[in-house]
């Protein structure tokens, strides 16, 4: 009778549930949740390992290259080495050695957490421009070098007359950079103006 009784009660839609099947039904969708986080979390998986995959191509090192994929969709920018790990499944000396290649090409910054002797790890806002600025910087070096071999090797040469095409190119890119990031910078601006 019990059993009748119990079906009654649910079967009656003024009934309230019991705590018990209300606690499951919290527990369900708890677990479905999770389940929802786990499907992001290994789609966000794919898509760092597809990025990465990229980056390595044009010779970024690999594991730098999850790494910084990693930091750079992250919803803050900052991760700590733990969470790094466990989000690439890489040993913390991986996550260590990757930082140390980002950070020596300045793609990353380490930062104290607040109240905490951990270390995050962070992508630079700006990261690619930073990145172009910094091409800058070493496309001079590699003019004066092209500039030093096509005087050693006399202008009239084969090998200076590469040296030169190589010069003209980078002296190029040099001398337009500016003005492309410039152009970089108002388009940026109106997007942004438009957005608001």
């Amino acid at each position: 009778m019990a059993t009748k009784r119990t079906d009654q009660a649910s079967a009656d839609p003024q009934t309230p549930e019991p705590a018990a099947s209300q606690a499951a039904g919290q527990a369900a969708d708890q677990v479905a949740d999770q389940a929802a986080d786990v499907a992001d979390q290994e789609e966000l998986r794919a898509y760092i390992e597809r990025f990465a995959d990229v980056l390595t191509d044009t010779g970024f090192p690999r594991m730098p290259a999850r790494v910084f994929v990693a930091l750079i969709t992250s919803p803050a920018g900052r991760l700590t080495s733990a969470e790094l790990a466990s989000l690439l499944r890489i040993s913390p000396a991986a996550v260590s050695g990757a930082v140390r290649y980002l950070s020596t090409v300045q793609l990353v910054g380490r930062e104290r957490e607040p109240g905490s002797r951990r270390d995050r790890y962070r992508v630079f806002d700006d990261v690619w421009r930073d990145a172009l600025l910094k091409r800058d910087a070493m496309l001079s070096r590699w003019e004066t070098s092209l500039t030093e071999g096509i005087h050693m090797l006399g202008p009239d040469s084969p090998a200076a007359a590469r040296l030169g095409e190589s010069l003209h190119f980078f002296s190029f890119v040099r001398r337009e950079l500016p003005l492309l990031l410039e152009r970089y910078y108002r388009e940026r601006e109106a997007l942004a103006a438009h957005q608001r």
